[in-house]
């Protein structure tokens, strides 16, 4: 597991992004931006042959702890700007998420039903599905929707995209 002196040993920190302090491969030189983009669209660089995200390696440097769950406040996993990432919980960095790729309504946590001709607005709560109503109107139904996250998820709420 690294350490924030370790960190600090390797890496330098300017405007969200890791820069090389070291000469970490011949191929690499010291001032270098360190890292590379994974299949998960996060920032990532390898210590001591291990793989880091690098927005935890930027958090263990500011804060020199390294918590299990880091939430990238505007969703961006790119942004690693110490002001963007705070520590999460799992259910509260789940909040955060945007809408679904899958999803129809253009609205979080909206679904329309088929059957009966109207949209359904269900948030989860601890894990737990909170089941909000049924409405005619697709606006009314993803204000319910927006003041529900506001409401259950608090600062970790993520309403419009």
């Amino acid at each position: 597991m690294i350490t924030q002196a370790r960190a600090l040993e390797l890496f330098e920190y300017r405007d969200g992004c890791l820069y090389w302090r070291v000469k970490p491969a011949k191929q690499i030189s010291v001032g270098a931006e360190a890292g590379c983009k994974n299949s998960h669209g996060y920032s990532v660089v390898r210590v001591d042959g291990v793989l880091y995200g690098a927005h935890r390696i930027v958090f263990l440097m500011h804060h020199g702890y390294l918590p299990e769950y880091i939430d990238h406040i505007d969703g961006n996993p790119l942004n690693n700007k110490i002001g963007n990432l705070r520590q999460a919980t799992n259910v509260e960095n789940c909040y955060n998420r945007g809408k679904q790729s899958n999803n129809k309504s253009g609205c979080k946590n909206v679904h329309w039903k088929a059957k009966i001709k109207h949209w359904s607005v269900e948030i989860q709560v601890n894990k737990v599905k909170k089941y909000l109503g049924i409405y005619k109107d697709l606006e009314l139904a993803d204000l319910v929707a927006q003041e529900a996250r506001d409401l259950y998820h608090g600062k970790f709420a993520r309403n419009g995209a």
